[in-house]
């Protein structure tokens, strides 16, 4: 098996980010060779910078705008699938699985946001590539809710729950246990300085600016840790690392570009189909290390108040709803086809449409396989 990488990062304002992150692979002495960018930009950014800092940096990659990824569906024929991905939203990193799936050189995939940094002392790529490759015995955290915080470590100094993290979830104890693990497919790596909050929980900490007054260091983490079967946790797409066979239960849902202006949950939704899948295939989620940097740009809380705010109630039963999947038997691909056609029938308009668009992408997957 090849062990190329594809590095997925949707940026419209920081090509910086691909020198850091290049710099940190020369600097921990993994192979720049086996990584692959693919930024992920609009038709009104300059590719120029972007492409000048893979030229720069001696990395191989692409720079997409809007145009180049329309154009690149229409060479294959598969225009009429165009609408699956949205437009000028985070959500776009949908294009990123797909060009996983569509290019059998890349091992697995890698999203980074570009308002991220890695830290100087830790590999961040060998980091991702060793939790892949684990197996072994691992502290598994679950709580009563079958929800999983991926905060919970340091829940008692700052008690904080991540962006999607479901109200009705909260306030539940967390269990420790071992588990053995044969075979890890998402690597989510957390993240010091702003942690991921929804708008709600950062107006409750006091900022006004999309950001949070409570601050994460590596201090606040003690190794990685899994969410065993049955529970659920938080994805968040800003550092994450997941094996191509995901690629049909790994829609990022569409947002911001859909009739009710719902936005950031497409990487939450997309993680909670994801683990479905996972337990269902007897596979695992690592939590934890190689940790970076997020330094969000400070925008309107209130922005992100709006963007979510149709979304919250979906967000509460979204899971359950998953959940309830007559699953059985079956590949990666039936799972995410029967997932998809619950959603369908859900009584929550926005989660319907969200099912009748994931069977779409799963019939997409299908066949391109």
């Amino acid at each position: 098996m090849n062990d190329k990488i594809l590095v997925v990062i949707p940026s419209v304002r920081n090509p910086a980010v691909i020198s850091d992150y290049s710099r940190n692979a020369t600097d921990h002495r993994f192979p720049l060779s086996r990584l692959f960018f693919v930024v992920l930009t609009e038709d009104h950014v300059e590719k120029s910078g972007y492409q000048n800092a893979l030229r720069d940096s001696g990395a191989e990659g692409l720079v997409l705008n809007q145009t180049d990824r329309d154009q690149m569906l229409a060479d294959l024929h598969l225009s009429s699938f165009s609408d699956l991905i949205p437009r000028r939203s985070h959500a776009e990193t949908s294009f990123g699985v797909l060009y996983l799936h569509l290019h059998p050189e890349f091992a697995f995939g890698i999203f980074i946001d570009d308002d991220t940094a890695p830290l100087p002392a830790i590999d961040y790529f060998g980091g991702h590539v060793r939790n892949l490759d684990f197996r072994g015995s691992v502290t598994a955290v679950r709580s009563e809710s079958r929800w999983t915080n991926v905060l919970w470590q340091s829940f008692p100094r700052h008690g904080l729950y991540p962006r999607g993290y479901p109200y009705a979830a909260m306030k539940t104890a967390h269990i420790q246990e071992t588990e053995a693990i044969d075979r890890v497919v998402l690597s989510q790596g957390l993240w010091t300085n702003i942690p991921d909050l929804d708008a709600v929980r950062i107006l409750m900490d006091g900022d006004l600016h999309g950001q949070s007054r409570t601050r994460l260091t590596v201090e606040d983490y003690q190794g990685n840790f899994s969410v065993p079967h049955g529970c659920f946790t938080t994805v968040c797409s800003m550092n994450l690392a997941f094996a191509r066979e995901l690629a049909p239960a790994f829609y990022q849902f569409k947002m911001d570009d859909n009739p009710w202006a719902v936005g950031r949950f497409d990487d939450i939704w997309a993680g909670v189909v994801a683990k479905k899948v996972i337990d269902q295939q007897g596979w695992a989620i690592l939590n934890g290390n190689p940790l970076c940097q997020h330094n969000k740009a400070e925008r309107s809380t209130f922005r992100d108040l709006k963007a979510e705010a149709n979304g919250l109630e979906a967000n509460e039963w979204l899971w359950m709803e998953v959940d309830g999947a007559p699953l059985g038997d079956g590949s990666v691909m039936d799972h995410s086809q029967r997932i998809a056609e619950q959603l369908s029938r859900s009584r929550f308009e926005f989660l319907a449409y969200s099912g009748q668009l994931m069977t779409r992408w799963v019939e997409l997957i299908r066949r391109t396989a």
